[in-house]
């Protein structure tokens, strides 16, 4: 007994403070009102550069309220009805069996006394034809999708989705400068906004839409190809779908790309306009 209290009561007395101050107030959580779900994360792209990039530049600069999650059985109606846009920075593949180079951080060749036992490193394409669906009604209904940098690596393994974020990724060189162009100063994306340098992947990609919705062209001016195809590529693109709007921007490998001044330029402007404020 502490000042007549017992410790029992003293711990049911701080879950109840706990719970009334939602320590975990997101929506997923809770019932605060949540505009953006932000679903990343994968074999080689952590959800903590992710998270802080984002709740830099769209939270604290622009004031957009998100919530984060590496949970992409999210991806269902019943979770995305209550939010206006989704927010995505994730490939397609899972690797259930696990893998041995520390998720893209490194660990090849680790010791481990008793040794691991062999593992299989298999991807499995997690995207389920319901949540192409999801995604698809979503934003056809009037809804909004930002996406970014490796999300069309999901594109091959779902129509749907295929169909929204228009486009897919082909192959990219490892990280290494390269500028992006802004090919379209009119669309309220990029007016205003400066041609910038990052040190990124350089993602080739398939625009599949109309090419008038082109917003970006990464260039690598040093002239460095990739394989055959070239030193160039489009870098990002918006349109209307359905009652919705859609943007994807390819930059995103590292936080100091998703920092740059000009970039951080397109992205607020780019979650304005998904949302229809300017």
């Amino acid at each position: 007994m502490t000042n007549g209290i017992s410790r029992r009561a003293a711990i049911r007395g701080i879950g109840a403070a706990l719970a009334g101050s939602r320590a975990l107030p997101a929506s997923v959580y809770g019932n605060r009102k949540v505009t953006a779900l932000v679903i990343g994360g994968d074999r080689y792209h952590n959800m903590d550069y992710i998270r802080t990039a984002l709740a830099k530049t769209l939270g604290r600069d622009l004031g957009l309220t998100m919530d984060f999650s590496d949970e992409v059985t999210l991806l269902a109606t019943r979770f995305l009805k209550d939010y206006r846009m989704l927010i995505m920075l994730r490939d397609g593949m899972m690797f259930p069996s696990g893998y041995s180079d520390g998720g893209g951080r490194g660990g090849r060749g680790s010791v481990s006394d008793p040794p691991l036992p062999p593992i299989e490193e298999k991807a499995t394409y997690w995207m389920t034809p319901e949540e192409g669906k999801a995604v698809k009604d979503f934003v056809q209904g009037g809804r909004a999708a930002l996406f970014y940098h490796n999300c069309t690596y999901i594109s091959p393994h779902n129509q749907d989705f295929r169909d929204v974020i228009g486009g897919v990724t082909l192959e990219h060189p490892a990280i290494r400068p390269f500028k992006v162009k802004i090919v379209n100063h009119n669309h309220p994306i990029t007016r205003g906004v400066n041609d910038f340098v990052v040190t990124d992947e350089q993602h080739f990609e398939k625009f599949e839409k109309d090419p008038k919705c082109v917003l970006m062209q990464s260039v690598n001016e040093d002239g460095l190809t990739w394989r055959d195809l070239g030193t160039s590529s489009v870098a990002g693109w918006a349109y209307d779908y359905g009652r919705g709007r859609v943007c994807y921007l390819a930059p995103g490998h590292t936080i100091a790309a998703l920092w740059n001044p000009e970039y951080e330029k397109v992205q607020k402007n780019a979650a304005k306009w998904l949302l229809k404020e300017i």
